[in-house]
């Protein structure tokens, strides 16, 4: 049995004319498993974060994160709490 949980992903991700897309790419595929996303751009530091929470078992969590941390200015990290 796949382990369950529920938890946050922080992503930052610079260079948003050429990032965003392929970010939202893939939060598309696994919009099934997000509850909720908020997204605030840090002008200052040039810079855009979102912020998700999850709820989906670890293999597909690790999935979304794995798929978004391989793309070029992007960093993700995430928290989880079994459920």
């Amino acid at each position: 049995m796949k382990k369950h949980s529920v938890g946050v992903v922080a992503i930052l991700v610079k260079r948003r004319a050429q990032t965003a897309p392929h970010v939202n790419d893939i939060l598309t595929q696994y919009g099934e498993i997000v509850i909720g996303r908020m997204g605030l751009p840090h002008h200052k530091q040039d810079m855009n974060i979102i912020t998700l929470i999850v709820d989906a078992d670890t293999d597909q969590i690790g999935e979304l994160t794995g798929k978004l941390g391989m793309l070029k200015d992007v960093t993700v990290k995430s928290t989880l709490a079994k459920v």
